[in-house]
This record gives structure tokens, sequence and C-alpha cells, in this order.
């Protein structure tokens, strides 16, 4: 009865971004798995698309909730009081970053840190021509929606135009498209690996033209770890993993151990732009919160006194290896425990997804790849259970044949 109410309730208060929501309820999570009021059990295969990397009510970022919650909350507008989560976490993030990414500006979301990114990038090289890839997303704010990739991303787009001018889309992996970066670019927006495009990496040798093409003509190169970041790829920033420094890199989604933070980063000679002419050129009240601080410092800490990232690599392998050989899978795309397992159709996919749904598997499929489901469960998901959510997924296939 209680739940009835809450789904009734759900739908005529709750604002809905699509005509056909879920309709599962969460009583609990913990680890790799949450629960309906009824006690029905899901493997969590998207994990918040790719936030809850520590795992469901991961104890030590419970623990430093609470605590920092109970110390103080929210005390100033951000950037004017010293507060230690903010400093140490900060500190932290700057320590494991390469190549002089040491000024760390705190947000609430990944569309903020993309947002603060552009406006650091024009406001530092002075020009105004923004470039995302075809196939991205980045948020759905006016700014961060502009640098959606066309022609693709006009499904979404187009409802809200006038959106930023002065901007265009290249193709990721494409080196011809690479001359379209001139002396009028300001920067140019890009995922290491594209996610939403169905989990597209990089070939061999592109980020690095990409960053050389960048230096050639002084645009800033913007990489959007939002969601590769924090372990997701098998090396804490998946820039590390392919050996390209870009001059920005915008950061959320793990980044606050489940917490609602956000950040884009960048030497300080570049950040301090924002710092006069005009002063204030960037500003928020609740980034940095203390509380979501401390759950992303837990996190992190969490993931590298655990070994958590050095593990991905391989349980991501492990992944591919129980699926690729079933008749239904027509390729998996991977980096680290970010999957996409291709089936060829939409029409099965959405199918399947319901059965997903039926046998206890949250997983979704990709903006720009609806033939695609999403494998990217938090990161300390053991081999039992990749194993045993492996074999849910290849039941639900066998029921639809090739």
């Amino acid at each position: 009865m209680k739940h009835t109410i809450l789904r009734k309730q759900f739908l005529a208060h709750v604002a809905q971004t699509s005509p056909s929501p879920m309709l599962v309820g969460v009583e609990r999570a913990e680890g790799v798995f949450f629960y309906t009021p009824e006690g029905k059990r899901y493997y969590d295969l998207v994990a918040g698309v790719s936030v809850s990397n520590v795992g469901h009510s991961n104890p030590a970022v419970v623990a430093a909730v609470q605590e920092q919650a109970a110390r103080y909350m929210h005390v100033m507008v951000y950037g004017e009081l010293i507060e230690s989560p903010q400093v140490r976490y900060a500190a932290r993030i700057a320590g494991l970053l390469p190549g002089g990414l040491d000024s760390v500006y705190f947000v609430n979301s990944g569309a903020e840190a993309v947002e603060g990114a552009l406006k650091l990038a024009k406001r530092a090289t002075g020009r105004t021509e923004l470039i995302s890839m075809r196939r991205a997303y980045h948020g759905s704010t006016h700014g961060a929606m502009s640098m959606m990739g066309a022609p693709e991303g006009e499904e979404w787009k187009n409802a809200f135009r006038p959106l930023l001018p002065d901007t265009q889309a290249i193709t990721f992996n494409d080196f011809a498209d690479l001359d379209r970066i001139t002396h009028r670019t300001a920067a140019v927006l890009a995922e290491p690996v594209q996610g939403e495009a169905g989990v597209r990496p990089p070939v061999p040798g592109y980020l690095e033209a990409l960053r050389r093409r960048c230096d050639e003509v002084g645009a800033m190169l913007i990489f959007d770890e939002i969601q590769t970041g924090m372990g997701r790829t098998g090396a804490m920033f998946a820039m590390q993993r392919y050996g390209v420094v870009p001059d920005i890199v915008c950061l959320a989604k793990a980044f606050g151990g489940g917490m609602p933070l956000g950040a884009f980063v960048a030497p300080h000679a570049i950040m301090e732009t924002l710092q006069s002419d005009p002063t204030l050129g960037h500003i928020t009240t609740f980034g940095g919160h203390p509380v979501c601080c401390a759950a992303g410092l837990a996190a992190l800490e969490y993931l590298l006194e655990h070994h958590v990232v050095e593990e991905v690599e391989a349980k991501g392998a492990l992944y591919e290896e129980l699926l690729r050989d079933h008749p239904a899978v027509r390729e998996i795309r991977r980096s680290g425990l970010l999957l996409a397992v291709e089936l060829g159709s939409s029409e099965r996919l959405y199918r399947i997804m319901e059965r997903f749904k039926e046998i206890g598997i949250l997983s979704d499929w990709f903006l720009y790849c609806d033939t695609a489901f999403r494998i990217s469960p938090p990161l300390i998901i053991t081999e039992p259970e990749i194993r045993e959510s492996a074999a849910l997924i290849r039941q639900a296939l066998d029921e639809f044949g090739e």
C-alpha cells in the first residue's frame, strides 16, 4: 500500500524526463546491489551512470558524510572561507593529476564543470569558437547542450535554440577533421573515451594528434572525464591510460563518492584569469559543499587504499570473455569497466531491457547508440558477482535467440 502511494506521488509530483519511466522502487542499496520495497534484488550495472564506483553504502563514505554533517555543512559562498574538506580534496586531486593540473574549481555537477571550463577557455584565450565531437554528450544546460555533437544532437537541441554561437563538431577518431581546429578556436572539448556514443575508445595516435593540433594553433584542449574519471577505465583518469594531458579537465559523477560534486581543473596560471576583468568571473553557492567534498575524498582514499583501480582492467576483460561468444552479441566495445554490448538491433535491445528488469539486472542503452546495452557496475564488483551477472545476461539473451 505504501509503495502504491509513493508510485502515484512520484508520477504526480516528481518531474519526469520521459513518458515511460522504469517505476522500480528503491528501498536500500549495498555494494553492487539495490533492493525494492518488496525485497527484490537488482544487480546495478549502471552505477548511477558511473557514479557509485566504490559501491552503494560504502562504510568509509557513509562515515565521512556523517562526521562532516555533524561538524558543519554550508557556511559561506564557495571560495571565501578555508574549509578543510575542500582544501584536502583539492590538494589530493592535484597531486594525482598529471601535467600541472593543480587548481581545482569545485561545482555541483558535470554540466556545471563543462560550463565553467568553456568560460575559462574563452577567457584565457580571448577567442570564441568552441569545437566538440560528433555523438558527444556533455550535459543539458545551454552551454553544455551547445556542445552536443551535431548533427545527432539536434533531436535534443533543436527545441531549445538559440544556443551558443560559434560552435562546430568534428568526428572523433578522424585525423583529417583535425584541420578544422584553427587559430580562431578557443577550445576543443572531447571525451578521451566517448560514452554516450556507445563506448568508443580512441584509435592509436588520435589523442596525441589532437593534442598536437591544439598546441599548433594555440587552442585549449578540454577533456570531459566526467564518466571516465576516478578509475572507470583502469587508470585513475583516462588521460593517464592514453598518455595525453589536456589544458583543462572536467570531473563529476564518481568524483563525489555518491554525493553531487563536480570540478574543472587547470593549471593555476590559467585558472587565475577568472579572478579579474571581471572579478568573480565564475561563482557558485554550493560548489565544493563540505559534505560532498568529504564524501568524494573518502571514496578516493578507498580506491587508493584497496587498490581498486588496479583490478578494473581484469574485471572488464572477464565480462568481455564471458559474453563475447554469445550468438546475439555482435561486438563488445570496452575501456576498463565501461562496456557497450552491441546487439545490432534497437528492437531487440528494448525487449532485452524489459527482460533484464524482470530477472534483476539494471542496465540501459546509450544516447547515441540504442543498439547496445551498458555494463558499468561499481568498480568493487567481485569475480563471483561478475560471473553471476554475466550468466543472468546470457539467460536473457538466450530467450531472444540470435
